[in-house]
């Protein structure tokens, strides 16, 4: 539960969120069961118990390597006493605990750990505990049949397009062996070199074929291609610096970008990527 959502147990509507991929419940809302009016006395009054007191710090110790243990000892002797009272706030202050949450605003409240949560509900109803378990289970059961149901067809509609994709490779991604009329064409830029020599076409003639396409002929490059011509952006500056003519690059550019291609399309590696 990427954010909150609600259930409905008897008729009262409480609010969940996830935290790291444990969840918490609105104590406030679950003590409306007992007091509509005033849920947040119905949470304090459960806090002056000494059993509430040790139960919570016992989980903070399981759960929390960050409890203040020393702190909490005060609070458990005088836990049970008539003077005794103790908030979620002041109890989230003085131990540093993290199992209970206060939250301001719409959807606010007092927030509790699902172990915490369901001791709460157990010490207002029996019976609301119980509910409230079998509606927490049924959001749980919903939500991880959509996950599993996502990714089912993800996963299917992944391999269908592998396996064209594969194909396309085959058929039409090696690139081709450049003409000798191109060989001796001197290009616009060094952009439209990259592009004869691993597409075989520049960018303008890609453009005249492709008028109702957004973009450029990069834009719809696969990654093999894009991994190519990375490659061959650092490859061309090296033969630039060796004073090799552009006609003599980009015979050189073609052979790369053949060798390459061949080779990524049987990478396991890349393969996985898609």
């Amino acid at each position: 539960m990427a954010k909150n959502k609600k259930i409905e147990v008897e008729g009262i509507k409480i609010v969940l969120y996830e935290d790291n991929q444990e969840d918490f419940i609105s104590l406030t809302d679950i003590a409306r069961f007992r007091n509509p009016a005033e849920p947040k006395d119905v949470v304090k009054n459960w806090m002056r118990s000494r059993a509430t007191i040790e139960f919570l710090g016992l989980w903070e110790q399981l759960n929390n390597p960050n409890f203040k243990g020393v702190e909490f000892d005060p609070l458990l002797y005088e836990a049970g006493s008539n003077s005794f009272t103790l908030s979620p706030t002041k109890w989230i202050e003085t131990v540093n605990a993290k199992g209970i949450v206060s939250k301001l605003g719409k959807n606010g409240g007092t927030f509790a750990h699902k172990d915490i949560a369901f001791e709460f509900a157990s010490w207002v109803s029996s019976r609301f505990k119980l509910y409230l378990i079998k509606e927490f289970q049924r959001l749980k059961n919903d939500e991880n049949n959509r996950l599993n149901l996502e990714w089912n067809l993800q996963r299917t509609i992944s391999k269908i397009n592998y396996q064209i994709h594969t194909n396309a490779i085959k058929e039409n991604l090696i690139p081709k062996e450049i003409s000798k009329q191109q060989a001796s064409f001197v290009y616009a830029n060094e952009a439209d070199l990259l592009n004869v020599a691993l597409f075989g076409i520049t960018a303008k003639e890609w453009r005249d074929k492709n008028p109702d396409e957004k973009g450029n002929i990069r834009d719809v490059a696969t990654l093999e291609q894009l991994v190519v011509l990375s490659n061959m952006e650092s490859i061309n500056a090296l033969l630039i610096q060796q004073d090799l003519p552009q006609s003599k690059r980009l015979i050189q550019l073609n052979k790369v970008a053949i060798t390459q291609m061949k080779s990524l399309i049987e990478n396991k590696t890349i393969k996985q990527l898609k």
